[in-house]
């Protein structure tokens, strides 16, 4: 029979092992080897059963262990120094403390999914994982986060295959009290929440609950709240779910309910106010929408205007955009969103027709119907960047039409790659490696770890790697059999699973989401070809496959289908697995098991990428297209890039093309350079590219290098820039009434006449060119522009390339709001040049000369 109630019963632990349900509930636990060691010692078999999840290992418990192990001095002593190094970690300064003393008291990261632990299992792919490693960097770094994301009922689906290998989804219900995370409370003892007023309905109520993850907290919103009607328990039912509406309902819960989590938690747990707001992709761009209704509502404290609130709100705001094509950006319909924020709606007080204008496509090429997250976070924030240096490329094309004046190089969109928390991905044994060495076990010491690479025998890099083949063989084994019988096969057919895979084979990894431009069938465009890779004789290779559809994309569904027929071919079946359910604990072995990391996107739609990064720093070599990170980090020696027929309209002919390039370089490359042994049994060359693999990824690739470029490019100059603005708002309001009085005098802003002078008719290097202009400003005075010559070399269109840009000089006023500017320029090569003058609006507080989106030309 059916319960018609549910709930969970936490144990009581003796006194004596009452710090365990502490070291439970900091999610430290999942990247601290130690402390996991010490629930295994708990109890072996359960810690296995349980999937490696504390909570519900001390659930399940007996009591005579828990006295035998109250009894126990030598687990007590074991755990009093897990409790002292936790106690260390959270208090002691790190990196922030020293190297940035004047940085911001707190910064609030949201994020729609956070992938911690596969016991938090609040993600659904690349976002949420990298969402995860920037707080457990942080958290190393003492870099002072708070996350901000949603509590889903049900998190992202299960995935199984049905007998005919189509993808099946299951959605099991979490109970949070059965999680790692506690709710907040209230001084009182109840329950925190905050709330959202809904046109026309009572307000959204939703809880507030708290992950640790290790210094940093991670707040999370929950709607299944007594008194809410049903469709609003259902808000925070699965991840990317539901139609237009529901999503922008979380979206609007993530941004606005966010913010409002954050200032209840300031409230009760006396933690700073955050000063900087980062957005991980537009699905929390209405956090800014919030923030301007606490301005200019001014709930205790003074009242600005929207511009002035607006001001404020982006110097402290930074928005990551993570997608490289616009389908994979939320557009809602105008008119819903009119709907929700209209009056009595989510943010009362806030002009409806300010906040359309904000998400409005009203550019060429533009869609006045909708509203668009990804323009609505440009728009809020001052700062924004792409996640690899050819995806910031590709970002300021994509959103060229916001700065349509400006040529792409300046369109105010910066990069910084992503990056991976090692302690997370890398497999323990490798860490051994390098600790034998001296480099230590527990640090930020990259150059330590580097420098032990070289030292480390290559006979115990390769024995390392053959157990880190054989755990994978052996997890993939287990996964097989259960995916087989779930299919419906019996015991009896699976014999053959015994001998799937082998541990002395070249193993290459492919696991990523069944996105179409994925290309997850790339490697299976000609059959024939790549069974005889796989059965080759002498230079076999095996694939370890792996990710999950989207539940609405049949198309996704039909790929993974494809590779499960191939895969279910009894010929190869023993050489190709594909793995259904992939999640954090498939990723932890997956990883450190394979010898190459295979990659084949269509480029450039890899935004950045970073399971890759995952491999390289577990010994393995990458085999990709050059995107995303690879396209920045590859030189050469350091894997195999894939050719790409870049300009093939004809995606078939692209597919054939570059699935010839891929198996080229596996047989001609690839495996010969695997199998080609040494006297000792030893890859020799192979492990060249190892070590030169870990030193030239290593440190560029780990999730601390990012942190720490958010916080000097992005977090401490918001910072800077808001506390600039200064707490009376009246900086924000001086740059509020600058800006407007800019844009009302723009169209009188021209370049009236250029002279130049100085080269002669034969110019020759080292020549200097000397300029002069005559401007108009109209209501402006020099000090509000940059009037500037842009010279460089041309093309055969005399399009200025490679340019450079020099200040010119104020010489001059005249009458009616006309001036003289002069200057200089160097002729510093040989061939085409060419030059023109530009003025732009210039103002201490913009940290770009395009952020106005206007410019006057020669």
């Amino acid at each position: 029979m059916r319960a018609i109630g549910r709930f969970t019963v936490r144990p009581v632990l003796p006194v004596e092992l009452a710090v365990l349900g502490e070291l439970a509930q900091n999610l430290r636990w999942s990247w601290h080897p130690q402390t996991q060691d010490l629930f295994r010692e708990v109890d072996p078999d359960l810690w296995e059963a349980t999937g490696r999840d504390p909570v519900k290992l001390l659930g399940a418990v007996e009591k005579d262990r828990f006295d035998t192990l109250a009894l126990d001095h030598g687990f007590r002593e074991r755990l009093g120094a897990a409790e002292a190094d936790l106690a260390a970690y959270l208090s002691e300064d790190r990196w922030y403390q020293q190297r940035v003393p004047e940085g911001p008291a707190s910064i609030a990261y949201f994020s729609p999914e956070f992938g911690i632990t596969a016991v938090l299992p609040q993600y659904s792919g690349g976002l949420g994982i990298l969402a995860g490693d920037h707080l457990k960097a942080a958290s190393d770094l003492g870099v002072p986060i708070v996350g901000v994301g949603l509590l889903y009922k049900h998190g992202y689906f299960k995935q199984s295959l049905s007998r005919e290998g189509w993808q099946q989804e299951t959605y099991p219900v979490l109970d949070p009290d059965g999680l790692p995370i506690s709710a907040l409370l209230e001084p009182d003892g109840s329950r925190a929440t905050i709330s959202i007023d809904q046109p026309g309905s009572p307000p959204l109520v939703a809880r507030i609950w708290v992950a640790k993850v290790g210094r940093v907290p991670l707040l999370m919103l929950d709607t299944d709240v007594e008194g809410n009607p049903d469709h609003y328990v259902d808000v925070t039912d699965r991840l990317y779910g539901g139609n237009s509406e529901h999503r922008l309902r979380q979206e609007l819960l993530l941004g606005v309910g966010g913010v409002r989590a954050l200032r209840a938690f300031s409230r009760i747990t006396g933690a700073p106010e955050p000063e900087v707001f980062h957005t991980n992709e537009g699905h929390a761009g209405f956090l800014g929408l919030e923030r301007i209704r606490e301005l200019t509502v001014a709930e205790g404290g003074p009242k600005v205007d929207f511009d002035t609130a607006l001001e404020m709100g982006r110097a402290s705001t930074v928005f990551t955009t993570h997608t490289p094509v616009p389908a994979g950006i939320d557009r809602f319909p105008r008119t819903l969103v009119e709907q929700y924020f209209s009056q009595g709606g989510a943010t009362p007080g806030v002009p409806i027709e300010r906040i359309l204008a904000l998400g409005a496509e009203d550019y060429e090429s533009g869609d006045a119907e909708v509203f668009n997250m990804a323009v609505m976070g440009f728009r809020l924030a001052q700062r924004a960047n792409g996640v690899s240096q050819l995806h910031g490329h590709v970002s300021r094309g994509m959103f060229n039409g916001l700065w349509p004046a400006f040529d792409e190089a300046e369109v105010p969109i910066g990069s910084i790659t992503n990056g991976v928390h090692a302690p997370s991905w890398v497999a323990r044994e490798v860490f051994d490696l390098a600790s034998a060495q001296g480099a230590p076990a527990d640090g930020d010491d990259v150059d330590a770890f580097m420098a032990a690479v070289d030292q480390v025998p290559g006979a115990e890099i390769w024995a390392v790697k053959r157990q880190l083949r054989e755990r994978l063989v052996q997890d993939a084994r287990r996964r097989l059999a259960k995916s087989w019988q779930q299919r419906g096969a019996a015991k009896a057919e699976l014999g053959w699973i015994e001998d799937a895979l082998d541990p002395e084979v070249l193993t290459i990894g492919f696991a990523r989401r069944a996105a179409s431009y994925k290309r997850l069938t790339l490697m299976m465009r000609d059959p024939e070809r790549l069974k005889r890779l796989l059965l080759h004789p002498e230079r076999p290779i095996q694939l370890v496959i792996a990710g999950k559809a989207h539940p609405a994309d049949d198309g996704g569904k039909k790929l993974i289908q494809d590779i499960v027929r191939l895969s279910d071919d009894p010929e190869i079946r023993h050489r190709i697995v594909y793995l259904p359910n992939y999640d954090i604990a498939m990723a932890q072995p997956l990883y450190p098991g394979c010898d190459v990391w295979l990659n084949n996107p269509l480029r450039p739609y890899e935004a950045c990428g970073t399971s890759g990064m995952k491999a390289a720093l577990n010994g393995g070599l990458n085999l990709s297209v050059l995107d995303g990170w690879w396209d920045e980090w590859f030189d050469g020696e350091n894997g195999w890039a894939i050719p790409t027929a870049d300009g093939v309209e004809d995606i078939d002919k692209r597919d054939d093309i570059e699935a010839e390039a891929l198996y080229d370089l596996i047989e001609n490359d690839v495996a010969p350079r695997y199998y080609d042994l040494g006297p000792d049994g030893v890859p020799t060359r192979w492990l060249e590219m190892v070590r030169h693999t870990l030193k030239s990824l290593g440190p560029k690739v780990l999730a601390t290098r990012m942190v720490r470029d958010y916080v000097r490019t992005l977090y401490a100059p918001a910072c800077a820039n808001a506390r600039a603005l200064n707490s009376d708002y009246h900086g924000a309001a001086e740059l509020a009434a600058w800006k407007k009085k800019v844009k009302a005098s723009w169209p009188e802003v021209r370049v009236e006449h250029v002279e130049s002078s100085g080269v002669g008719d034969a110019p020759e290097v080292g020549a200097t060119l000397s300029v002069r202009t005559f401007v108009s400003l109209g209501d402006l005075g020099p000090d509000d522009v940059h009037v500037q010559v842009v010279h460089g070399q041309i093309n055969s269109d005399d399009e200025l390339i490679s340019t450079s840009v020099g200040d010119l000089a104020v010489a001059e006023s005249y009458e009616g709001g006309r001036f003289r500017f002069d200057g200089t320029v160097t002729l510093k090569r040989a061939g085409a040049f060419g030059y023109t003058v530009r003025v732009l609006p210039r103002h201490p507080m913009l940290t770009s000369p395009a952020e106005l989106g206007v410019v006057a030309l020669a």
